[in-house]
């Protein structure tokens, strides 16, 4: 009895020994952090930078420089003949060379505008970048849950295995003394083969479930490797805080911001301008020789009717705003039901593991007297394993509830958008898999 003793507990120790641990909330990390995606934060930005400075750039003066040599049909000349005056036609070969300067000195807040609107793109494409990340939340929950199960249904088949071999030198011994029929033994040599076919099936189960995850968080993963139970709490009464709240909140900023600069396209833009220039003619078209020139000033540009092309574009930012906010309520809506969805899950599977502990002590009853009986050879060795069977799928079934709860919740949080895991240091530098 003592040795079965040993073997219930040997069914309670679930846990995996490795070199190393991993956790939920590593794994959730150091996918954000190596995900190829996650370097289009870098690239936004500088790629912005580069933007904003060319817009800055229309506030500096623009210096020009022509040179042109040209050759034409005709010339103006007088229709009349003035007698005692002679007036000498342009050359048709006609040169000459220019220096221009333009300097913006009132743009009506378009350049400002410009830039606020590149701000507010930016910032929701790096809110899209961070709702693509989210979304990898999902999958790593299917990979790091389907390996804890695995992990944890190999610890339950090494201590069934355990208990037979002990099972099997008392039986051999059984027969030996002639307490047991012959031949009892092959059976439990028979299901000891059988479990090693489920060790194998097992490790190669989890060696592609961990390849998978390995690619997905970006590091190497031993197949040693011993994930952690996580502790996820989980408040129903909570709102969804996800990051695609935010983005559409960034979209409808983003569009006031193109309201901004619609409307700084139409008011007054002033300038000023000087040229100064050597050609053949100069600015006298009657002096037929090479002159320097040069001409200064200011000018007002200034969009009075637009043919209602403005007010056209703010109804077309306006149906879009109006588009982002059906969006949103779709997307509240569709979260919203798949939370009660969830919610159903977690209180259905947390029923069963109830009634998986109460099975659990009914089956630990029947295996002692199983055990005895063997013992005295009232049972055979055929029904003994049956129990021992039962017992150890009474035992997998508590902890694969177990761990569908886990998943369960952490599903629900990552729809929600609350925390998944307690917060503590994921320390990803030290962590050497």
């Amino acid at each position: 009895m003592k040795k079965f003793s040993a073997f219930i507990l040997l069914l309670f120790s679930v846990g995996a020994f490795s070199q190393e641990n991993l956790s939920l909330d590593q794994c959730y990390a150091l996918a954000e952090k190596n995900y190829p995606l996650a370097k289009q934060n870098e690239l936004l930005t500088k790629q912005n930078d580069l933007d904003l400075e060319v817009l800055k750039i229309g506030k500096l003066p623009k210096l020009d420089f022509l040179a042109q040599a040209s050759y034409q049909s005709d010339v103006t000349s007088l229709p009349i003949s003035v007698p005692g005056v002679n007036v000498e036609p342009p050359n048709k070969d006609q040169y000459k060379t220019t220096i221009s300067l333009n300097q913006l000195i009132y743009d009506g807040g378009l350049i400002n505008a410009s830039i606020t609107e590149k701000s507010a793109f930016l910032k929701t494409q790096e809110k899209q970048v961070e709702v693509n990340l989210y979304q990898l939340k999902k999958q790593v929950n299917q990979f790091y849950f389907s390996i804890l199960l695995l992990q944890e249904k190999r610890a339950l088949l090494v201590a069934k295995k355990i208990q037979l071999k002990t099972t099997l030198k008392e039986v051999k011994a059984g027969i030996k003394f002639g307490m047991l029929l012959p031949n009892s033994d092959s059976v439990i040599e028979a299901e000891l083969l059988k479990i090693d076919q489920q060790l194998t099936e097992t490790f190669l189960n989890k060696n592609s479930l961990t390849t998978r995850l390995s690619l997905l968080i970006g590091i190497p993963v031993s197949l040693n490797i011993s994930l952690e139970n996580p502790e996820i709490s989980i408040n129903f009464k909570t709102e969804i805080v996800r990051p695609e709240l935010d983005l559409f909140q960034l979209q409808k900023e983003k569009i006031e911001a193109s309201g901004q600069f619609i409307d700084t396209k139409n008011t007054p833009k002033l300038s000023g301008f000087a040229t100064g220039g050597y050609g053949n003619p100069g600015l006298n078209m009657l002096d037929n020789s090479f002159q320097t020139f040069y001409i200064a000033g200011i000018k007002l540009n200034w969009t009075v009717f637009d043919w209602n092309s403005t007010k056209k574009q703010r109804q077309s930012l306006q149906l879009t705003k109006e588009i982002i906010n059906s969006e949103q309520e779709v997307f509240e809506l569709n979260t919203a039901m798949e939370l009660t969805q969830q919610q159903s899950e977690i209180n259905k599977i947390s029923a069963f593991i109830e009634s998986d502990k109460k099975i659990i002590i009914l089956r630990k009853k029947i295996l002692e007297t199983s055990a005895s009986q063997l013992k005295n050879g009232v049972i055979t060795a055929s029904a003994f394993i049956t129990e021992l069977t039962n017992l150890y799928e009474a035992e997998n079934n508590l902890k694969t509830h177990h761990t569908q709860l886990l998943l369960a919740k952490a599903i629900y949080n990552t729809t929600k958008g609350s925390p998944l895991t307690p917060k503590r240091g994921n320390n990803l530098d030290k962590i050497k898999l």
